[in-house]
């Protein structure tokens, strides 16, 4: 397992942190923890709770659906965009596949983008950069537009 975290973030490279998962089980409970520890020291306005739990159903989405024939991981970085938070996972796997689904009351799974949909002020998926497949929402107004990051130090 990897991550990285950027100090500096400024308009030129907004990235705010990344990391990268195994497609493991295990894998969707790091996230959770990781995004929360190395998004609250630049204090998002929005929900880190509701960030949280669209990560999990994200990541959890990748390592079901993602698709290699070697060995592959799950990317997950956060950016700041203006005033918006945009989180994006990535996943080798076909672009196309994603798609929200209507489950019927006594179904178990294929709820994950519904509630991505209706907690994020908007989401999108199409091919990744890395290859594969992104899916990633963004969470307007995470910031003030007069709030300047400085260094983060841990």
């Amino acid at each position: 397992m990897a991550y990285s975290i950027d100090r500096y973030p400024s308009a030129d490279s907004p990235r705010l942190g990344a990391m990268t998962l195994s497609p493991v089980a295990e894998s969707v409970p790091r996230a959770r923890r990781w995004f929360r520890k190395f998004i609250a020291p630049y204090n998002p306005a929005c929900s880190i709770d509701d960030c949280v739990l669209m990560i999990s159903e994200l990541v959890t989405n990748a390592i079901v659906y993602g698709r290699a024939d070697e060995t592959w991981t799950v990317r997950v970085a956060w950016y700041r965009v203006e005033t918006a938070l945009r989180v994006e996972v990535h996943n080798p796997g076909f672009p196309a596949n994603v798609r929200m689904r209507q489950p019927d009351a006594g179904d178990a799974h294929g709820r994950g983008l519904l509630l991505v949909d209706s907690i994020a002020d908007s989401w999108h998926s199409g091919p990744s950069r890395f290859g594969g497949t992104v899916v990633s929402f963004t969470m307007a107004d995470a910031w003030s537009p007069d709030e300047v990051f400085g260094p983060v130090l841990f």
